[in-house]
């Protein structure tokens, strides 16, 4: 069973997920999100602070242990994700390319949108290849709030980049 907390945050309340002591899940308002049982382990508490951090501008990456549930294609797209700087866009083509599988921008993009820990492995950070923004499981203006926050916080210190854990 999933552990859960909540966090306020300015997109609207988040909810995170914990499985054992990594992270397996961050929702925003809106979206379908897993039972859990409320609770507080560690690894909850370091990622609501540092989401905290990152919301005021003070960190531009994560460093969480985290265990998304997904296929070892969806986890190489997702670990791709992590390496979208602050304040970047990437499109689905170039994510592709990134992973060594040109001709499979729309796996790709299937694989972006059952990313189940939105903002901290950002597939917020991927676009179309015209640079228009796409669907996002919370939602275009969540995107936008996101995108426009990294770039304005792009020239504050950053935290440490955030790798997959297992």
């Amino acid at each position: 069973m999933l552990t859960m907390t909540t966090i306020r945050s300015p997109l609207g309340e988040l909810r995170l997920y914990a499985a054992i002591d990594k992270l397996a899940g961050l929702y925003l308002p809106g979206q379908a999100a897993p039972p859990g049982v409320e609770r507080h382990v560690d690894v909850l508490g370091y990622a609501a602070a540092q989401l905290t951090e990152y919301f005021a501008g003070q960190r531009h990456a994560f460093d969480l242990p985290l265990a998304p549930r997904g296929t070892g294609f969806q986890a190489l797209v997702w670990d791709a994700l992590t390496r979208i700087p602050h304040g970047e866009t990437r499109s689905y083509r170039e994510l592709a390319r990134s992973i060594g599988r040109p001709s499979a921008c729309r796996a790709v993009g299937a694989a972006n949108g059952r990313n189940p820990i939105s903002i901290i492995v950002p597939c917020h950070r991927v676009v179309a290849s015209n640079g228009e923004l796409t669907g996002y499981a919370g939602g275009l203006a969540a995107k936008r709030w996101l995108l426009d926050h990294e770039r304005a916080t792009v020239d504050r210190p950053s935290g440490v980049r955030v790798a997959l854990r297992r």
